[in-house]
């Protein structure tokens, strides 16, 4: 990382995608846009090391340089195999640029099938994980308060790396606690107290954790925000026949029993982190191919419901060349947020399994395998396919799918249309697909740029569907 702690002298030429930003390192491309500014990958030429680097011009928004030293203070007391690294801040003139550990398996949602979930034996490997860095962050009085799947991200070795500190606070400082009393959260995700009244930190995000092992176990959400105007959340909290509908009827008696202790409603009676980690479904024992559940009609009905994306966890890795992921274009801002990111400063973190083609194609010489191959190998698990038809015949296709679907979509240069639809909570979700033309084959890359990771999912499953007869099945 010593590149990153040199001068910033950076090439004003950027026509070709990418810049020279210090010597031997390049500006790959930009991955996010948020409320203050943007997010690029830095690449070092030789190694294939990769930096997450944000960007923030306090000039256009002098509102955010709190912010930013907040996030800052927070994310350098942060030390933990299961935390997103921190590498260093710097200032020239009115930029700061935050660097950050590149997570290269992309964010947890995308293993997540829509309306399936995973094997439970993958569910209960994420969630330890994820339990594992909630309660370090708690232990350091660090509460998270806006987890969800896409601000979990996964490193080259499938392992749970939590992001997203933009809201993040202490709760405990010198052994003193203190409520909370900023609503912030996304709304499906967040505990029902926080929007009510001042709350206990670790209760909140310990809720939050609940909504994710539901997604990760049943592939879906089970309620669009935790009040009493919402049906599905007034069947939880009044116990009435919430057992016959969806998420629910699709778990376990155990699953549903540690769920109903960490869903609880009233803060304090909420199972503690160790009491999840000592409950008898996070202490079972199975083999990667043996789920307790293979037996069961409906989980073989529901495996057969799978997408044919691949949720295995190697990462390519050949001679010094890593071949990386990216992030979405997410914006800061989420229309499902409590608190908008216009009010706090933050950025979605590298994530969406988004391979970097500009990073095999940087220098072809170190690795032995041709970018045509690496992307036949990533394809499978990821948002995106090849097609046999040609450019502008793929566009027609894209577009009347779209169409044919309801979404509103545009066109711009480079290749990529703009999706825009209302997902089944009736918020926006933008996504991007981009044509790119590598080794003679054309690429469709799908990739959000805000809404539900979920429904993002739903979305790309649907067009992919549309477009059967022109994919190529190399």
């Amino acid at each position: 990382m010593a590149a990153t702690q040199n001068g910033s002298k950076s090439n004003s030429s950027s026509s070709g995608g990418t810049r020279e930003f210090v010597e031997g390192w390049t500006l790959a491309q930009t991955l996010g846009e948020g409320a203050y500014g943007e997010v690029k990958l830095l690449i070092n030429h030789q190694s294939g090391e990769a930096v997450a680097m944000k960007m923030v011009n306090l000039d256009k928004h002098p509102d955010a340089a709190v912010s930013v030293k907040k996030e800052v203070c927070i994310q350098k007391i942060l030390q933990n195999p299961h935390i997103l690294r921190y590498y260093g801040k710097r200032s020239q003139g009115s930029i700061e640029y935050i660097f950050l550990e590149y997570a290269a398996g992309g964010e947890l949602f995308d293993r997540i099938e829509p309306d399936v979930g995973m094997a439970q034996n993958e569910a209960q490997r994420y969630f330890m994980q994820l339990m594992s860095g909630v309660k370090y962050l708690h232990d350091r009085g660090v509460a998270h308060r806006d987890l969800k799947p896409e601000n979990i991200l996964l490193d080259e070795r499938d392992n749970i790396k939590i992001s997203d500190f933009g809201m993040a606070t202490m709760f405990r400082m010198k052994g003193r606690e203190r409520l909370l009393d900023k609503r912030c959260g996304t709304l499906p995700y967040v505990a029902p107290e926080v929007l009510v009244q001042p709350y206990a930190a670790t209760p909140a995000d310990i809720w939050s954790c609940g909504i994710i092992l539901v997604t990760l176990l049943a592939g879906e959400l089970p309620w669009d925000k935790p009040t009493t105007s919402c049906k599905d959340f007034l069947m939880w909290k009044e116990n009435t026949t919430w057992t016959s509908i969806t998420p629910w009827k699709k778990l376990s008696t155990l699953q549903l029993s540690l769920l109903r202790k960490i869903l609880a409603i009233q803060p304090n009676e909420r199972l503690t982190i160790q009491q999840i980690l000592d409950h008898k479904w996070c202490n079972l024992r199975f083999s990667s191919t043996d789920d307790p559940l293979a037996d069961d009609p409906l989980q073989q009905a529901r495996k057969r419901l799978r997408s044919d994306l691949d949720i295995s966890g190697d990462r390519e890795i050949s001679g010094k060349m890593i071949y990386l992921t990216q992030p979405s274009e997410r914006s800061a801002d989420t229309t499902d947020a409590v608190e908008t990111r216009n009010s706090g400063f933050c950025f979605s973190q590298p994530t969406l399994l988004d391979d970097l083609i500009l990073c095999s194609q940087m220098n072809p010489t170190q690795g032995t395998q041709s970018s045509q191959s690496i992307m036949q190998r990533l394809v499978k698990r990821m948002t995106r396919f090849f097609v046999v038809s040609r450019y502008d015949e793929t566009i027609k296709r894209i577009s009347a799918a779209a169409d044919k679907l309801g979404y509103t979509w545009r066109g711009s240069e480079g290749g990529t249309m703009t999706v825009s639809t209302m997902d089944r909570r009736k918020l926006q979700l933008i996504f991007k697909v981009t044509l790119i033309e590598m080794d003679g084959r054309l690429l469709v890359d799908f990739r959000l740029s805000k809404g539900c990771g979920l429904e993002f999912k739903r979305s790309f499953i649907k067009i992919k569907n549309h477009l059967k007869d022109i994919l190529d099945s190399q």
